[in-house]
């Protein structure tokens, strides 16, 4: 066949002696076509450089095969895309997605400005969202949830919401960080975060309830609203020491990048981590255990919850009943709160 003439679905199941839906299914390797006929279609198709017309595809079917994944980044923020556990939860999000068929498109909320329905859905980029973070207001979820687009948000499960959000139990995680350094001894603990945040918010309350559960009153210069950035938490404490000295002898972090940030600067003052401070974080991303010492944290299990959205959204396509789904946490005690 002349290599200037197009092979077209047709000309290829007319060389292979098929019809045309037996050779589309057998592209597609559709376990109903017998494998000999699926491995004669697809050689042939190899042969002649022919390529399924996926852009053509999504016109007849109105179908994309595409979740678009959205960081809900805030505004006047520094995290990034490159937020370790955003990458863990993006990557366990892409295996889950591609296991059911589906391609991930990885976006963030400025992107798509304050019209996710029309940006993503609409114009036919995606056939649902993905948002990770409820950030410090849903009025975009809430939108595009209103618009009719299915979309799952991972967040704290425990927010009202007429869409399924997905998460860890926060409050329980926050409660467990600040009983574990309470029980280490420590009296004044800092909570380094910003409880704008709804899953901050609920740790910021679990902290709060563990100071009740052991009798010690919180004073108010104990919440340090910070943005949620190792180089916030790093400039914060260095201010803090220089200012105040050693006012405090254990910090709950809302993340780990946050403590990553709190340690460097502890350490760069020869504060002893954990003898004058203890330090628990939040997420167990892969650093948390190379640390110097290694972090203690909260481990939330992202392969669940990668699992837990996308079942959330196909189901939607299918018409059927949603949930908020509460994914497991666990305290992983290392070196940064425990001594020897």
């Amino acid at each position: 066949m002349s290599s200037e003439t197009k092979l077209t679905l047709a000309k290829l199941a007319k060389l292979a002696g098929v019809s045309t839906s037996t050779a589309s299914r057998a592209l597609k390797d559709n376990p109903l076509i017998k494998q000999e006929t699926r491995r004669k279609v697809q050689t042939l198709a190899k042969e002649h450089n022919y390529s399924v017309n996926a852009a053509a595809s999504r016109l007849r079917t109105q179908k994309t095969h595409v979740i678009a994944v959205i960081l809900n980044l805030i505004d006047h923020t520094e995290q990034s895309t490159t937020d370790p556990f955003l990458l863990k939860l993006v990557g366990e999000l892409n295996q889950a997605l591609n296991a059911k068929g589906y391609e991930l498109l990885l976006s963030n909320s400025f992107m798509a400005s304050d019209d996710w329905a029309n940006y993503f859905i609409h114009s036919q980029r995606a056939d649902g969202m993905i948002v990770i973070g409820q950030g410090k207001s849903t009025k975009k979820i809430d939108r595009a949830a209103e618009a009719g687009v299915p979309l799952v948000v991972w967040g704290d499960p425990k927010s009202e919401a007429n869409y399924p959000i997905v998460g860890g139990d926060n409050y329980q995680g926050g409660f467990d960080a600040t009983t574990h350094l309470l029980q280490k001894g420590a009296k004044r603990v800092l909570f380094l975060g910003d409880a704008e945040h709804a899953e901050m918010q609920e740790r910021y309350k679990g902290y709060l309830q563990a100071h009740q559960n052991a009798n010690i009153s919180v004073s108010s210069d104990c919440t340090c609203t910070i943005d949620i950035t190792s180089k916030a938490a790093y400039e914060y404490i260095n201010q803090r020491v220089k200012a105040n000295g050693l006012d405090f002898d254990g910090i709950v972090c809302s993340s780990d990048m946050v403590a990553l940030g709190a340690l460097k600067a502890l350490k760069e003052r020869y504060v002893g981590i954990p003898s004058d401070v203890g330090i628990v974080g939040y997420d167990d991303i892969s650093l948390a255990e190379l640390m110097h010492p290694a972090l203690t944290t909260i481990r939330q299990n992202t392969q669940q919850a990668a699992s837990a959205m996308v079942d959330q959204l196909l189901r939607q396509f299918e018409g059927q009943e949603t949930a908020s789904y509460v994914v497991d946490t666990q305290l992983v005690v290392r070196r940064s709160s425990k001594h020897d």
